[in-house]
């Protein structure tokens, strides 16, 4: 019955400090759309942004800023990752290790977006 994952809504406590994250750090790109709404997209996907307290309806029962723990495959090897999140002096929490990812064996790294959620980015191996 379900094919992929076309979105997900994450609620942030700052704007902006979620923006500058996910756009200037990780390399997403801010698409403004509706009625000033905000969303990050990447890919095929892409990450709607709620500010907490401001939220859009409907939404979830109880969202709440850092609750998410989300993985993103790069698209770039993984130890170009680690040095660009180096570069712009992102603390790295975990990594690199080996994990089991959706669909192959995945070498990731972990860190913290603003609102201490878990981003976990990983190249596929073999």
């Amino acid at each position: 019955m379900i094919d992929h994952l076309d979105h997900l809504v994450l609620t942030t406590a700052n704007e902006a400090d979620c923006v500058h994250f996910y756009v200037d750090l990780l390399g997403m790109t801010l698409e403004t759309f509706g009625s000033g709404r905000k969303a990050f997209r990447f890919g095929n996907q892409k990450i709607n942004l709620h500010v907490k307290g401001h939220e859009f309806e409907p939404k979830a029962h109880i969202p709440v800023p850092g609750a998410l723990d989300l993985c993103f495959i790069a698209s770039i090897p993984l130890d170009k990752v680690i040095s660009e999140l180096e570069s712009k002096g992102v603390p790295i929490v975990e990594g690199p290790v080996m994990r089991t990812g959706a669909t192959s064996k995945i070498r990731s790294v972990y860190l913290r977006d603003p609102d201490l959620n878990l981003i976990e980015i990983s190249e596929i191996v073999g």
